[in-house]
């Protein structure tokens, strides 16, 4: 049958999604509100889809963090080890243009709503200008990313000052002469903490749980690189003896005032930053506990500390969302996540997920590899499993990573052992490095 596919998202995954379903021959459109491709990384101070700010640095290396089939090198040999916003969003608009993305890109679209109709057949409602339409595909590709709907937290009491989500955080500037808590302890909420501290006329930052803060560079060379050099080391005893080498490196949580993790290495994401350590021994950030309640601008700490704050930022993460399906259709904002190889549903073939997936490092080389295999499926060079239903389950009783429950570990994945998943999936040449023409006459004006 000849295939018509649809794309949700042009940020890293549906860009990639795109580019490999067109090397194939695939008819294909994708959607993007956005008037250009890059996701996240189209840096805005204004609030918008994005969520990074002013000084974002990606937290994996551009050797680990890069398009097979468009290099770093080949963009630009002198990027950053870890590059900046602004370097990533020229990376992935450089290749859209070198693959000639564009013509297939219906910009400024909102996706409002799929409905599967069957095997063969999605009926997507979209809007653009005020206008909508109603358009049929034979296949959906989901690609919306999962950091753009934030998750507040619920404590007792009320917070009188200025309380906002990371997502909404952009730059510094406006937190200056301010006292300002911080919550949580991934990389948003250590990034924003260090951006405050240095304008602020005093930054905290609560902690749940300890987490384990890790260097970007350890002997000279970015930390995920020496970590790789120990990915033929099963998960288990590879994050064992991680959490001995950081140990070494960094000392103990309680030195700094943190407390300690008592979960293990991976059970939790790490933290990739260099200076939040560095801020609080110089004493610009100050580590606190969690929050017991609220009452105006006071905040009282399971310690029994209390303090005011003017401005509380959350960096307590985001939903796993997809508003344009009905809630008893797909939901997977609560609970496991049962997709083999993170992207096939176990009974609708004609449904892909790609790039919905939290790796231990980054995402898009993995999207990269899962839109390759979407592509050799739709064209005959790849049958599914018979079984996909019971390896759908499989993944899930047998994750990478023994995880805590919270809704931000429902998606993690080992990222060497997941890569090497799905390049087994692959003939040995999938690389596809040079631009192939394709026919445009499917577009609407």
């Amino acid at each position: 049958m000849n295939h018509k596919v649809a794309i949700i998202g042009c940020g890293p995954s549906g860009i990639t999604a795109l580019k490999n379903l067109l090397d194939q021959g695939i008819e294909a459109v994708a959607f993007d509100r956005n008037q250009d491709v890059g996701g996240n990384w189209i840096y805005s101070e204004d609030e918008s889809h994005s969520s990074v700010f002013e000084t974002t640095h990606i937290i994996s290396s551009k050797t680990l963090s890069q398009y097979e089939d468009f290099t770093f090198d080949d963009f630009d040999p002198e990027v950053a080890d870890y590059p900046s916003h602004e370097e990533l969003r020229k990376y992935f608009q450089a290749y859209a243009r070198h693959f000639g993305l564009y013509p297939y890109i219906r910009f400024g679209t909102m996706i409002l709503h799929c409905e599967w109709i069957d095997s063969n057949t999605w009926e997507i409602t979209t809007e653009k200008d005020g206008q909508k339409h109603t358009e049929r595909f034979t296949h959906l590709v989901v690609a919306n990313g999962h950091h753009w709907k934030p998750r507040y937290p619920n404590y007792p009491g009320e917070f009188t000052g200025e309380f906002s989500h990371s997502h909404n955080f952009k730059k510094a500037e406006p937190f200056r002469g301010k006292r300002v808590l911080v919550i949580g302890g991934g990389n948003s909420a250590c990034d924003v903490a260090v951006e405050t501290s240095r304008v602020s006329k005093m930054t905290a930052i609560s902690w749940r749980r300890g987490y384990r803060i890790v260097p970007k560079f350890i002997f000279g060379m970015p930390s995920d690189k020496v970590a790789e050099r120990s990915k033929w080391i099963p998960p288990r005893i590879r994050m064992f003896l991680n959490s001995i080498l950081l140990r070494v490196i960094i000392g103990k949580n309680e030195a700094y005032g943190l407390r300690p993790p008592t979960e293990p290495f991976g059970a939790t994401h790490p933290t990739i930053n260099d200076e939040l350590l560095h801020k609080i021994r110089h004493g610009k950030v100050k580590p606190r506990l969690d929050i017991k309640r609220f009452e105006g601008k006071k905040v009282i700490f399971e310690d029994g500390e209390e303090e005011e704050y003017d401005s509380i930022v959350a960096c307590t993460g985001y939903w796993l969302s997809h508003p344009f399906f009905d809630k008893d259709f797909i939901d997977y904002s609560k609970g496991p996540v049962p997709l083999y190889l993170k992207m096939f549903h176990p009974s609708i073939t004609n449904l892909y997920f790609i790039g919905m997936f939290q790796p231990l490092g980054c995402i898009w080389p993995g999207a990269e590899l899962q839109s390759k295999l979407m592509a050799q499926e739709l064209v005959g060079n790849w049958k599914r499993p018979d079984n996909i239903q019971e390896l759908c389950e499989k993944e899930v009783k047998n994750p990478d990573y023994k995880q805590i429950n919270t809704p931000r570990h429902t998606i993690t994945v080992d990222f060497h052992r997941f890569i090497q998943d799905l390049k087994k999936q692959l003939p040995k040449n999938y690389i596809s490095k040079h631009p192939i023409p394709h026919p445009i006459d499917h577009q609407e004006a």
